[in-house]
């Protein structure tokens, strides 16, 4: 993989985001990698590389949604940042709640950014522009989240 680009897992279950997410990184011509799971107990076995998994790259970044199915986007990302083996991944909650008691959980539990999901497609590929621009033209990303 080329080390300008990094991967993405995007922790989504409703098909139509998961799209407009897809056609956002191919509009921006990035060509990061993108894996896409679609609850939360897949989602930690993705990151922990377990069963069907145990080949997956490893993410340089997680876009996740809180409302999943079998695990809450709140219990993965609990699970992530308790987890010293994972807890240096950049997590970005992308989520359609803009309940404040969300936002404050999912930065009480080290989230590295809250963003609300807008239903306009333009709004929607810009902010996963910008997402991608800022992990890939301005953070450092720690060493021990690449795998080589």
């Amino acid at each position: 993989m080329n080390a300008n680009l990094i991967s993405v897992l995007l922790v989504d279950d409703d098909p139509g985001d998961v799209l407009l997410v897809r056609e956002a990184f191919e509009d921006h011509k990035v060509g990061n990698l993108l894996s896409v799971v679609s609850d939360g107990a897949e989602a930690l076995q993705y990151v922990r590389r377990e069963g069907t998994y145990d080949s997956a790259t490893r993410p340089d970044l997680i876009l996740l949604d809180l409302n999943l199915p079998r695990k809450s986007g709140i219990e993965v990302l609990d699970e992530i940042k308790s987890d010293p083996a994972l807890c240096t991944i950049p997590v970005v909650v992308l989520t359609t709640s803009e309940a404040e008691e969300d936002i404050v959980r999912a930065y009480k539990l080290h989230a590295n950014a809250y963003i609300t999901k807008p239903v306009d497609f333009e709004q929607f590929t810009k902010i996963v522009h910008q997402i991608d621009d800022f992990f890939i033209g301005l953070v450092k990303l720690p060493s021990c989240t690449r795998r080589v």
